[in-house]
């Protein structure tokens, strides 16, 4: 297994030791993790914080096994099926915990995992077909303002959150919109391309 499978395979584990530790009961077991104020008025659980670094850590190495397989001529349909799945593990799956929790809306991971499953279906068919689709400006803007915005809930917004101005949301919202973005400009792209 290549360096950059690994990196992808740390990933997938990343997300799923953040999922279980989210939502695992702890108080059931007798533990209970500290929380503080920020400026007297923000409630912060450390808990969070410490997924916030674990997600930024996973976030980076999504960024780093791309390039490593790309650099190094590491690129294989094994690696690209394991990056997809840690992919939507990492996101998808922290992003239906957070709105299941209060910190973002729940229409957030319906519109995304829909999303998913949509480009995901259209990828197939075009593969089946021969139709080869690149990856669009939109999408790839999206996944930045989706890592940077989840990483911000995680940190409570701050410091954002002592000026009032909600930009983890924001941040979560406008990926959203541009993951539909990409989406249409998947289905136009691929559907010309069968027509040809």
């Amino acid at each position: 297994m290549n360096l950059a499978n690994r990196l992808t395979i740390s990933r997938i584990v990343m997300a799923i030791f953040i999922m279980v530790f989210l939502l695992l009961p702890w108080n059931e077991f007798g533990i209970s993790f500290p929380t503080f104020l920020a400026s007297g008025k923000i409630l912060i659980d450390v808990r969070y914080i410490a997924v916030g670094i674990i997600f930024i850590v996973a976030s980076i190495t999504d960024f780093l096994d791309g390039k490593i397989a790309r650099s190094q001529n590491m690129t294989t349909d094994f690696g690209a099926c394991l990056d997809a799945i840690a992919d939507k593990l990492l996101v998808n799956g922290l992003l239906i915990i957070l709105a299941y929790q209060g910190f973002i809306s729940e229409v957030v991971p319906v519109i995304i995992v829909s999303r998913d499953i949509i480009v995901d279906a259209l990828k197939t068919l075009s593969a089946k077909n021969g139709v080869v689709v690149k990856a669009n400006i939109w999408g790839k803007v999206k996944t930045v303002c989706m890592l940077v915005g989840v990483s911000l809930v995680l940190f409570y917004n701050m410091p954002f959150e002592l000026w009032n101005f909600h930009l983890d949301v924001l941040l979560v919202y406008v990926a959203t919109v541009l993951s539909v973005l990409s989406a249409v400009v998947y289905y136009f792209e691929i559907t010309s391309g069968l027509k040809k």
